[in-house]
């Protein structure tokens, strides 16, 4: 029985050396928004993409001194500009239609890059939207096509990769600037960010370490309950005031912090051993940061953007986090509980987890802040 011990142990430690390893993919794929707004006589389109999707095809650094410089974004807007209106197909009624001008290019405090095109025509019977760039960009990104009329009401709503780059949509009729007649699918937008949730929370290695951290001390059901039912709904809480932008926190502060909370509970579990009181207010505060962390997914894509739409994604993407963290956790707490409730292992996993998972953390922490 005890070689069974001894090899369970060492699956939880390579577990924790590949999570390691794997430090690089410690947020989900990357993600980019496509965002059309029909109105009178004329279709804006504005494309938000994080500046380093764009540098490998627009290059910033004329220098060449590993800094990109504002004077240096600036040069690069014209060739960005025209790097995204060739690779961004609008088709009008079966017709390729052109902008009507150089697109207009701007940057955020978050490296995101936003250009913005104006389309001199309105679809009468079909609109169809192709954004090739996305060959171009590694497998899994993702992006947020969101289809809008004039007054901000969402049509429709669909999440776009490599493999599926476009997007139709049948126009029923459109007179004296009313919304052409279409049926937004939220069956279609639920389903595609519950899916977004489970991929986030499933390569979201740094919620998962400080989700094990804070497990490693239970020894049954209901102890593990309660902590995964304070940080749902204080990550949750965080989740909705973030994306609904009722509070704002930057990621230079939630992406280091969250670092922090996986150092502080490895190195609580050591020093206070499987018992520690007041675990699920702990496990509360600190969820309520990593909240600001899931929400930043949706702020990616501009979902926050909008006064329209933002229930549906917002709802089905938590869901989707749930159900991802429920899922990790009924395969890690019975080998979890088994460790624990072993005399001869108990300790020895408790502490050795505990100082893998806090090195872990603080390497996350040096690699936010330092490196």
């Amino acid at each position: 029985m005890t070689s069974h011990v001894v090899r369970y142990a060492k699956w939880v430690i390579a577990v924790l050396f590949i999570l390691q390893s794997s430090w690089g993919f410690a947020h989900p794929p990357g993600l980019s928004s496509l965002d059309l707004s029909i109105k009178t006589d004329v279709i804006d389109v504005k494309a938000t993409f994080a500046l380093q999707d764009i540098e490998a095809f627009a290059p910033m650094d004329s220098d060449l001194d590993a800094e990109v410089s504002d004077a240096e974004r600036d040069a690069a807007k014209p060739s960005i500009a025209k790097l995204l209106a060739e690779q961004l197909r609008i088709n009008i009624d079966g017709k390729d239609v052109a902008p009507s001008e150089t697109g207009q290019v701007s940057f955020d405090d978050q490296n995101n890059a936003h250009v913005e095109f104006n389309y001199p025509a309105l679809p009468r019977q079909q609109l169809l939207v192709q954004s090739t760039f996305l060959a171009r960009l590694p497998d899994g990104h993702q992006q947020y096509l969101s289809v809008r009329d004039a007054n901000g009401k969402a049509l429709n709503e669909k999440l776009l990769s490599k493999n599926d780059d476009q997007f139709s949509l049948k126009i029923a009729g459109l007179a004296n600037a009313s919304q052409p007649a279409v049926e937004h699918s939220a069956f279609t937008t639920f389903v595609d960010f519950f899916k977004l949730g489970i991929e986030h929370i499933l390569t979201g290695y740094d919620h998962l370490l400080f989700l094990f951290a804070l497990l490693a001390v239970t020894h049954s059901f209901w102890p593990a309950l309660k902590i995964i039912t304070f940080f749902t709904v204080a990550h949750s809480i965080t989740l909705a005031c973030a994306a609904l932008n009722i509070i704002e926190l930057p990621s230079s502060f939630v992406e280091p912090f969250i670092a922090a909370t996986i150092v502080y509970v490895g190195v609580e579990n050591v020093i206070r051993g499987d018992h520690p009181k007041g675990r699920h207010w702990l496990t509360f505060g600190f969820g309520l940061v990593h909240g600001f962390g899931f929400a930043s997914v949706l702020r990616e894509i501009g979902i926050s953007s909008g006064n329209a739409g933002i229930l549906v994604p917002l709802v089905s993407f938590n869901l989707g986090i749930e159900t991802g963290q429920i899922a990790v956790a009924t395969i890690v707490l019975p080998l979890i509980w088994w460790l624990n409730n072993r005399v001869e292992t108990a300790e020895k996993f408790l502490k050795g987890c505990s100082i893998l998972v806090s090195l872990m953390g603080a390497y996350w922490l040096l690699e936010r802040t330092v490196l």
